[in-house]
């Protein structure tokens, strides 16, 4: 367990509930494991039902009086509220209150600070860290100097907020620099796996549904996976031997949450993209969860966002262990589904099944008589394609197998 803070700050969490959105209490409830995720502690929450979210300070009068008292009797350090605040009333709550305000933006932010362990997590975090601070130097700079440290001071933290606007222009503009090399770099590398015919499948989901769990259990990976929101940040690419033989790289990727920051998905962009270059989307979903509907919206929205379309959907209902008897779930956005329980392992021959039933339908069928001075070309064909059989003959070796519609001419001709 990662220990983020010593000494924890104790929040009141608010949110503004509008006619016709989900109910506030589930997002609520997602914002205080955020904020213990994050190393604080929640102490109250407060909800006010509005047509429209305050334009100067968030909530209403009544209710900054309302949470003024709260701050008083539950010894409250700070508040934080479940919508990205405007600079305007950032401050405004600020000044209202005397306590540290923060936002949902920032809170996510300053969990993936903590998180972030490559190179290129922490360049993409900080980009986006500074992109949000841009617009908020003022309002940062009272509370930092009122509060110190805490939630929101991880990352570029204080040393950014005494650079004035044109330093922290020029260190975005080093940044994105640094990010353009990676993006390269990235490109490079899928550019030398499309040509190695190894069908790429990406995992994708809502952060804590399980993604790491699973390709720890179909790969032996071995990395962090933990009952936690954004336990692991990093892309983690690993190969996978399907039950026929075919050879798959399995691609772990960010966890998506609601309302993503944009600066966030903006500076993972290069990231998120494995799902847009994949040849199948594994979704994972929570089915414990009783979020799961707006989850796996939440999920579909961001990877409309980014682009992706048109990809073959694997959806895996995780977390079966959990349930305790079985309710009607579905997907009609999928084109497979799977029960599984990545922890135990159920299931898990059917996804694998799937997996190789879902790209059996992308290859091409083959039924061909080789010499054999040409059985290397049947060599590619078990690396890269589906052998179902292969029969020594006088005349030659009988093959039938399904193989890339890329790779189908070189083992043709």
């Amino acid at each position: 367990m990662i220990e983020l803070k010593q000494d924890k700050e104790r929040v009141i969490l608010v949110g503004v509930e509008l006619p016709g959105e989900e109910s506030m209490e589930d997002s609520l409830s997602e914002l205080s494991e955020l904020a213990t995720t994050a190393g604080a502690e929640t102490v109250g929450c407060v909800i006010q039902n509005r047509e429209q979210v305050h334009p100067g300070t968030y909530v209403g009068k009544g209710k900054i009086e309302e949470i003024k008292d709260l701050l008083w009797e539950l010894e409250a350090t700070g508040i934080i509220c479940d919508d990205e605040l405007s600079p305007a009333q950032m401050k405004n709550l600020q000044d209202e209150l005397n306590v540290k305000v923060m936002d949902r933006t920032l809170l996510i932010l300053d969990i993936f600070a903590a998180r972030a362990s490559t190179s290129e997590g922490k360049i993409q975090v900080e980009l986006a860290q500074l992109k949000y601070r841009q617009t908020r130097l003022t309002g940062f700079g009272t509370a930092m100097s009122r509060l110190g440290g805490g939630i929101g001071t991880r990352g570029p933290g204080e040393k950014k907020l005494e650079m004035d606007r044109r330093l922290i222009k020029s260190r975005i503009a080093a940044l994105n620099r640094e990010l353009k090399e990676v993006k390269r770099h990235r490109e490079v590398t899928r550019e030398q796996r499309s040509k190695s015919y190894v069908p790429v499948v990406a995992i994708v989901g809502y952060t804590n549904a399980g993604k790491s769990t699973l390709l720890n259990r179909l790969t032996g990976a071995d990395i962090l996976a933990e009952d936690k929101l954004f336990a692991t940040l990093d892309p983690t690419t690993r190969g996978l031997k399907l039950p026929g033989g075919q050879e798959v790289l399995l691609t772990d990727t960010v966890g998506f949450i609601k309302k993503l920051p944009h600066h966030l998905i903006e500076a993972f962009k290069s990231t998120l993209e494995e799902a847009k270059y994949a040849d199948v989307i594994l979704h994972v979903v929570d089915t414990s969860s009783p979020q799961m509907d707006s989850q796996m919206y939440t999920v579909y929205e961001t990877l409309s966002n980014l682009g992706v379309k048109d990809k073959a959907i694997i959806t895996a209902f995780n977390k079966q262990d959990k349930l305790e008897d079985a309710p009607l779930i579905r997907d009609f956005k999928a084109d497979y589904t799977v029960k599984i329980s990545a922890k135990t392992g159920a299931g898990l021959t059917d996804l694998t099944d799937t997996m190789e039933a879902v790209l059996r339908e992308q290859k091409v069928f083959l039924e061909c008589l080789y010499e054999y001075r040409d059985a290397a070309k049947i060599q590619l064909i078990r690396k890269y394609g589906e052998l179902l059989e292969e029969k020594y003959q006088e005349d030659g070796i009988f093959v039938r197998a399904y193989v890339p519609a890329e790779l189908y001419s070189r083992v043709t001709v």
